[in-house]
């Protein structure tokens, strides 16, 4: 089971005066009239690109290959996950593997899911999560493992709450994404839509490197 919550994106709702998805932001030309205009990316909270530099950090994958953000050097969907879960987690899991099986290779992200539980993470669980949910895919993903105390360095840093309970870990879910250059453009609360996900996703593959 997993609880939605993100403090960092609270605080970024706060400064940013609580935008969220599909807010509508009006302006005033030059005649004096309103005008609607779309945000350019659909999260609750955005970032100009240059703007936030993603907390780094390097983990062993479901291989034992070590992962971070500066090797990557492509746009990133990052997400915490439970491996064990039968609650949310399977349905933003399906509902990601949904929307980037529709995506053109060109625009696809590479998938870092960072676990939430380090001693039910095992690689065979691993496996047996991302087939379910049909997470597996022509794309790139690693799933991040660790002890507690490196996990709980990267949860910190992404405002990720995680709490173990007797058959069950409780944890924040939210997905970010981070440019090619290392910056956090964007971050979603779940239950997020996937197209605006795919949508910021090509806006992004349309910037230069």
């Amino acid at each position: 089971m997993s609880r939605v919550g993100l403090a960092t994106l609270a605080v970024a709702l706060g400064a940013l005066g609580g935008a969220g998805i599909g807010l509508v932001v009006t302006g005033v030309t030059s005649r004096g009239q309103a005008q609607a205009g779309l945000p350019e990316l659909h999260g609750q909270a955005s970032w100009k690109s240059g703007e936030r530099r993603a907390p780094a950090f390097a983990l062993r994958d479901q291989s034992g290959r070590r992962v971070s953000l500066a090797v990557l050097q492509r746009p990133v969907l990052l997400t915490f996950l439970d491996s064990r879960c039968h609650g949310q987690c399977p349905i933003e899991g399906r509902q990601l593997g949904t929307m980037l099986r529709r995506m053109e290779p060109a625009v696809r992200p590479a998938l870092l899911i960072v676990g939430v539980n380090p001693s039910g993470d095992t690689p065979s669980r691993i496996r047996h999560a991302m087939r379910k949910w049909r997470l597996t895919g022509p794309w790139q993903w690693h799933w991040l493992r660790g002890t507690k105390r490196e996990l709980e360095r990267v949860w910190r840093a992404y405002g990720i709450g995680v709490e173990p309970t007797t058959n069950d870990v409780t944890h924040g879910m939210a997905l970010y994404l981070i440019d090619r250059r290392g910056f956090e453009r964007t971050g979603y609360l779940f239950p997020f839509l996937p197209n605006f996900v795919s949508l910021d996703l090509r806006t992004l593959a349309g910037e230069q490197a």
